[in-house]
């Protein structure tokens, strides 16, 4: 399997232990958590022409990621 780029643990490398507590307690953050995990799989697949897609959706996922990760950010 490839490396998938934007993963959470590197993107707060200091955060692990917080992020996993926060998946155990917190329902709206493992949401948040999981959702941000799919849709960081889809850009991957879509840069690297697993899944081809248009410029415009691609961007709307890369978009979509960083609200997520902001999100994320704010509860840690």
């Amino acid at each position: 399997m490839s490396h998938t780029p934007h993963e959470l643990a590197e993107e707060f490398p200091d955060k692990a232990e917080t992020i996993h507590a926060l998946k155990e307690s917190n329902a709206h953050f493992r949401k948040l958590f999981e959702e941000y995990h799919t849709v960081n799989r889809a850009v991957h697949r879509a840069e690297t022409n697993i899944e081809p897609t248009d410029n415009a959706f691609e961007a709307s996922l890369r978009k979509q990621r960083m609200t997520l990760k902001d999100q994320i950010a704010a509860m840690l």
